[in-house]
């Protein structure tokens, strides 16, 4: 399985509404998803360097990674990589976890933290560390963001605030 949960998330559609606002404390529930995002399309990562233990079922891409499939893009200082193979014996990626200036792109749609982690079981994604969403103008911060891919729901916890501008309001997918 490639890191089709993982960049979908990046289809940052954050539907902040007045609502939003006047909840902008903590256990905020926010909107995510865009089902648009091909999973099956290649994923390419380029780093400064890789240490791979195959063994291990591991791969560390270190310095200025990128990774990409499609139109997403997922950039940090570091990406560890957990793999196996499944049942029909092809090679499916089950962790990836990011470190170090984590940014999440998907067009004009954003996420930067500090950590972010992704289970591809669950298809949750746990970012952590000063985490910032943008869409256009919009603007939610908070301590932690997780994002249960399958669903297109996440919930920013910690000291949450919202800035919202009516003059631009995201379009919702829902």
């Amino acid at each position: 399985m490639s890191l089709r949960s993982f960049l979908k998330s990046a289809s940052l559609c954050v539907a902040v509404s007045t609502s939003a606002i006047a909840a902008a404390a903590q256990g905020t529930e926010i909107g995510f998803g865009n089902s648009e995002h091909d999973g099956n399309a290649p994923v390419e990562v380029t780093a400064d360097q890789l240490d791979m233990q195959r063994d291990a079922g591991r791969a560390k891409f270190t310095g200025n990674v990128a990774v990409s499939q499609g139109e997403m893009r997922l950039f940090g200082d570091v990406v560890d990589v957990e793999y196996a193979e499944n049942a029909e014996g092809e090679t499916v990626i089950q962790r990836v976890h990011a470190t170090g200036n984590v940014t999440l792109f998907n067009g004009a749609e954003a996420a930067e933290g500090e950590d972010a982690v992704y289970t591809v079981e669950s298809g949750v994604v746990v970012m952590t560390g000063d985490v910032l969403v943008t869409q256009g103008d919009n603007t939610m911060a908070g301590e932690k963001l997780t994002v249960n891919l399958d669903t297109g729901i996440g919930q920013m916890e910690g000291r949450v605030k919202v800035f919202f501008n009516p003059e631009s309001e995201p379009e919702t997918t829902q």
